[in-house]
């Protein structure tokens, strides 16, 4: 790809909408992520973030609106080309992963976004593997295979593998779903490392829970029903009167280091 200005967005979309039917998926959705920040994807389910997600990576075709990846426009690029530079962390894809497929391989096979890894690989893809396996923290479970991680190494894979093809942008997409506690928090904090890396790729992690916002993450976006309700910095954005216009209820927020938790009061028969 041509060489782009330092200060180009990563990912520039306006006035996204995409309607299926009579169904409105997504309405008016404008959303820049500039380098060197991190995003939080917020909303209630049916909220869009899926949507959202399946438009930028073109497996959902918008409605009007435009999506511009690298300064590359939707429509106008080859968005089979272009998607090599998004990773994609998500649970959706391990049921596609063989069983006796060794950590390695899977993530070799994120160079040229395939799975079940055939054909030639060199000695220097599976150089760039291993050094990905240490920077992710499973180097000595190079060689086992997928059947035998666990959940959380698991997940390490998969950011392996899209770490593989070096994408400028890295989604995760709910993943810390399925672990238990510990697992959790340890993910978190991988991610929070791997934020703060020099020349990291622009991440954003979708999630329903505020406790696992790190602090490296600089910005978040909160959805309801198709519509941005709220989008910026998280100092400023991330406050309890969005998260009531999206989620509902009475919210009482709190922030200590960086990390931050809420606590709902649903309405019952009209009385909290």
């Amino acid at each position: 790809m041509p060489a782009r200005p330092l200060s180009a967005p990563i990912l520039d979309i306006a006035h996204l909408r995409i309607e299926r039917g009579r169904t409105v998926i997504l309405r008016d959705v404008s959303w820049r992520v500039e380098p060197a920040q991190h995003w939080v994807i917020l909303g209630p389910n049916g909220s869009g973030k899926t949507s959202l997600l399946r438009a930028l990576t073109a497996y959902l075709t918008p409605t009007a609106g435009t999506i511009e990846l690298l300064g590359r426009r939707y429509g106008r690029t080859d968005w089979r080309e272009l998607r090599k530079h998004v990773g994609l962390v998500t649970s959706a894809v391990q049921h596609l992963i063989p069983a006796a497929e060794p950590a390695i391989e899977t993530v070799i096979s994120g160079k040229s976004a395939q799975l079940d890894l055939w054909g030639a690989v060199t000695p220097a893809d599976r150089a760039q593997a291993r050094r990905i396996l240490h920077l992710v923290g499973v180097a000595p479970l190079a060689e086992r295979e997928w059947l035998f991680l666990s959940q959380g190494e698991r997940q390490r894979v998969l950011v392996g593998r899209a770490l593989m093809a070096r994408p400028r942008l890295l989604i995760f997409d709910e993943p810390c779903a399925g672990l238990d506690p510990v697992a959790r928090e340890q993910f978190l904090r991988f991610l929070d490392q791997l934020a703060r890396r020099p020349r990291a790729p622009a991440l954003v992690l979708v999630t329903h829970h505020l406790e696992e916002i790190m602090p490296a993450f600089t910005h978040v976006l909160v959805l309801r029903a198709g519509r941005v309700v709220a989008a910026g910095p998280m100092r400023t954005v991330l406050t309890a009167a969005v998260l009531r216009r999206a989620f509902g209820g009475r919210v009482r927020l709190a922030g200590r280091g960086g990390r931050w938790q809420a606590q709902f009061a649903m309405r019952r028969r009209g009385v909290f």
